[in-house]
């Protein structure tokens, strides 16, 4: 295993993280010995990052009580999230964080992060609510080593916060097919050049850049490397850029770990050859095809009168197309705060002002692509559905 180094504490982090999302389900239950038997052999095999949340049912339970029953605590580092939905009161901080220790089986927290913040504003309510004081508290007392935050939102959100706090590391969602997504490449150097950490969710896309590839797109990379999977493709694009700390992968099978621990093997800073490179951006060029709307994520026609995320939009959209409806609508539901009750950025927000159409370098027709959006990623259903959730969890 290779390990790069938290500049912030000097521990050195395997580039590969055990993403704790999936664990293998006997339908609705997380089997607990197949759970296991993954988790003991990823750390005998040198991976010692693992992610989970407050809200990922059964999560943090599940690993707290394998890692007693192993007693492999000291033999990794945890990182959990703090749910921001459930935060109305500064009580409501230890009340969360106590839980969290008591599932997990431990007394302290690796790496602590504010869960899926997508703007400057989400941030700003924990602070009127006093979470400063109380992550100084934790850190102090060495329950809480390392404070970050997952986001969810604009490029310029993302810097907004990155200044906002003197942040530890941070979590963002980036492959090769969202360099211009959310954070994406910039944002992943701006936050490395700050001495930030910077852990990657869905390197794999939720496996669709694993399994869910276009064919011309499965070929391109064949004919280049048959060797080497989509995955591995994949995992190692990220891994050739220094500015990434981890890559967090759900693994649910002995056979996705042992693939990703031989991938991880000789993963090195600037190891991808011009030709490899081209690979990848071929394969982009093959997607991109498949586009329904042409957008490449230039961001110019932000930001919007009315609050519309509008490459976000059509990134889900065209994701939705592309890797399937789910990927799409869970792309879609994150980036543009469909579940953020203080302001979403959804294409339904659209007022047909004409002001992006005026900037846009594409000469998209933005207006009639919101109005497609819309409808397809905000069917009715879907809109049920996360008003459920947020009623069943108390988010607000």
């Amino acid at each position: 295993m290779l390990y790069r180094t938290d500049l912030k504490s000097g521990n050195k982090l395997s580039i590969i993280g055990f993403g704790c999302m999936r664990f293998p389900r006997n339908v609705t239950q997380i089997d607990l010995n197949r759970t296991e038997q993954i988790i003991v052999k990823a750390i005998q095999e040198g991976v010692n990052y693992f992610d989970t949340a407050y809200s990922y049912s059964g999560s943090e339970d599940t690993l707290g009580a394998i890692l007693a029953k192993n007693k492999l605590r000291n033999k990794i580092f945890i990182a959990t999230k703090l749910p921001l939905g459930k935060c109305r009161m500064y009580d409501d901080f230890e009340l969360l964080f106590q839980t969290q220790l008591k599932r997990l089986q431990t007394d302290y927290i690796d790496y602590y992060l504010m869960h899926n913040i997508s703007d400057i504003h989400s941030w700003q309510r924990l602070c009127d609510l006093g979470i400063e004081k109380w992550i100084q508290g934790k850190k102090e007392s060495g329950q809480i080593r390392q404070i970050g935050f997952s986001f969810h939102g604009i490029y310029n959100e993302f810097i907004k916060l990155l200044d906002a706090y003197d942040w530890d590391f941070c979590q963002i969602q980036y492959n090769y097919l969202n360099i211009n997504y959310q954070a994406g490449a910039a944002g992943l150097k701006k936050a490395a050049g700050k001495g930030l950490s910077v852990m990657i969710m869905e390197p794999l896309l939720g496996g669709k850049l694993a399994t869910g590839l276009p064919a011309k797109a499965v070929d391109i990379l064949k004919t280049a490397n048959s060797a080497l999977t989509p995955a591995a493709w994949a995992l190692r694009w990220l891994w050739n850029q220094k500015e990434v700390t981890v890559a967090i992968s759900g693994m649910n099978e002995m056979s996705q770990l042992a693939e990703n621990i031989t991938t991880a093997q000789n993963a090195v800073p600037d190891m991808l050859t011009t030709t490899e490179i081209g690979t990848i951006e071929s394969v982009l060029r093959s997607i991109e095809t498949a586009y329904k709307i042409p957008c490449t994520g230039c961001n110019y026609c932000l930001p919007c009168p009315h609050n519309v995320n509008i490459p976000a939009c059509f990134t889900a959209y065209n994701a939705s197309h592309i890797v399937g409806k789910i990927s799409g609508f869970h792309l879609y539901v994150t980036s543009v705060g469909l579940l953020n009750p203080h302001k979403n950025l959804a294409a339904s927000n659209c007022k047909a002002c004409g002001a992006c159409e005026k900037k846009c370098p594409q000469h998209i027709a933005v207006i009639k692509s919101l109005k497609k959006v819309s409808k397809r990623m905000e069917p009715f259903w879907l809109r049920v559905a996360l008003n459920v959730y947020m009623k069943l969890t108390g988010f607000k």
